[in-house]
């Protein structure tokens, strides 16, 4: 789709950006949170689940939002539990080898302490939309609690997340898996995928919150127990793939494809990169759904935004790893890309109908993070015009749905590439904010714990 000489810019940019200073300021930077948090977040790890079944719960008719902290949740998790998970990690490990799942993990728990820190945040420091109607994320934060000198940063980020926000990969591996499996034309896809999208969005957040609550829940239990059958299926072979992540990721021997030759700290770069692609932390994104959460108290949704890695790495991107390792043979990994791997694995262990039960959470996975997208990316669209120069809703839903089109007949590593820049790019402002404002989570955190005896 693109022009070579675009492409190979594109790729040299993303190395650029993904350079060691990104790799040190989410790992290091959410380490950091970490030790200066004294690992409290982590205690409130089960409050959390008792706060998304509704126990806790502060008088919602006079807070601000529109979201349940469930709603909130899988908000979030329709934007993070997607392709990422089925065709990322086949990507990190043809990239990184096997031990670009260790860092995956890595990340993950770093990045729940980054996502309470950026969520909590993000409900700090709400602002108004042009419509009046309350909205939570970097943008916001940054405009009213960083100084003045900062606001550019605000609009950097706005703009950053009208790329890294589209949902190219998702309607790209959505449609190569429909072209291969029933000969459909990824531009047909394209189209369907962009009227439905365009049906959600001109519901608004609520129709969005009533959407994602039911198929979210419902896409990760039909992967979890597709992907457990495999890994049950072939069980003895869990613990020698665990000794080969472990050690793959210190000696950077990496034994697939693209890996080959790769040291210690590239491998460590695919992870944490794949990482912040899958669940997000620390880029931005879920503070912009948390954000709409009802509620007063603002360490309660950066609780509740905690679960999100955990269930989105640390779970599924883990079961995807297994599965994938435990099936296939090193020439897979060379012959096929993306979901196409992800699907081979399913199919070795359950012929005739793997194949079936990977393309219905496909079908899910891409739809769902296809609306959480839009969301972000409307948010972002939204801070920047503010429905001015006839720049609104309807043009949004228009440009928006342009894009997946687009993303439908372009080239994976294009596709990748692309989202990658917006998201390492989106990262910086978030991080530095996030950074500088952390007394002020920790303070909240401190007396939210007392208040109720965590």
């Amino acid at each position: 789709m693109l022009p070579q000489f675009l492409s190979q810019w594109i790729a040299h940019t993303v190395d650029f950006v993904w350079g060691t200073p990104l790799v040190v300021l989410l790992m290091g930077g959410g380490l950091g949170l970490f030790i200066y948090s004294s690992f409290l977040p982590l205690r409130g790890f089960f409050h959390a689940f008792q706060l998304i079944f509704g126990k806790h719960s502060t008088d919602e008719e006079k807070a601000e939002g529109q979201l349940s902290h469930f709603q909130a949740l899988t908000n979030a998790l329709a934007a993070t539990v997607g392709m990422g998970n089925i065709a990322g990690v086949a990507v990190a490990i043809t990239q990184g080898g096997p031990g670009a799942v260790f860092w995956m993990w890595i990340a993950a728990i770093v990045g729940m302490n980054t996502k309470f820190y950026e969520c909590t945040l993000s409900v700090m420091y709400r602002g108004h939309d042009y419509r009046g109607e309350v909205q939570g994320g970097p943008m916001y934060v940054i405009s009213q609690a960083m100084p003045k000198k900062f606001l550019p940063a605000a609009y950097f980020f706005a703009i950053c997340g009208t790329i890294g926000c589209m949902a190219l990969f998702n309607v790209n591996q959505l449609s190569s898996y429909l072209n291969e499996e029933y000969n459909i034309r990824p531009i047909y896809i394209g189209f369907i995928s962009a009227v439905f999208v365009a049906f959600v969005l001109k519901g608004g957040v609520r129709r969005l919150g009533n959407v994602t609550g039911v198929l979210v829940p419902l896409m990760a239990v039909i992967y979890f127990f597709g992907s457990l059958l495999v890994i049950l299926l072939n069980a003895g072979k869990v613990p020698e793939l665990f000794l080969l992540i472990f050690k793959d990721a210190f000696t950077g021997q990496a034994m697939f494809g693209g890996a080959v030759g790769y040291g210690f700290l590239e491998v460590m770069k695919v992870g944490v990169k794949r990482a912040a692609f899958s669940n997000e932390a620390g880029v931005g994104t879920a503070p912009m759904a948390h954000g709409n959460a009802k509620t007063a108290e603002p360490i309660s949704e950066g609780l509740v935004a905690m679960l999100g890695p955990f269930f989105d790495t640390i779970i599924i991107c883990t079961m995807t790893a297994l599965v994938i390792l435990i099936t296939l043979p090193i020439e897979t990994f060379k012959q096929s890309e993306g979901v196409h791997i992800t699907i081979a694995a399913f199919e070795t262990t359950l012929p005739g109908f793997g194949r079936h039960i990977l393309g219905l959470a496909v079908l899910l996975f891409s739809v769902t993070t296809m609306i959480g997208m839009a969301n972000y990316n409307e948010k972002c669209w939204n801070f920047l015009f503010r429905g001015r120069w006839g720049l609104g809703e309807n043009t949004f839903i228009a440009v928006f749905c342009a894009t997946l089109i687009f993303g439908a007949i372009s080239a994976l590593d294009d596709v990748v590439n692309i989202l990658d820049i917006g998201f390492g790019l989106m990262a910086y402002p978030n991080m530095i904010t996030t950074l500088w404002l952390a007394p002020k989570v920790k303070s909240a955190l401190k007396d939210y714990f007392k208040r109720y005896k965590i």
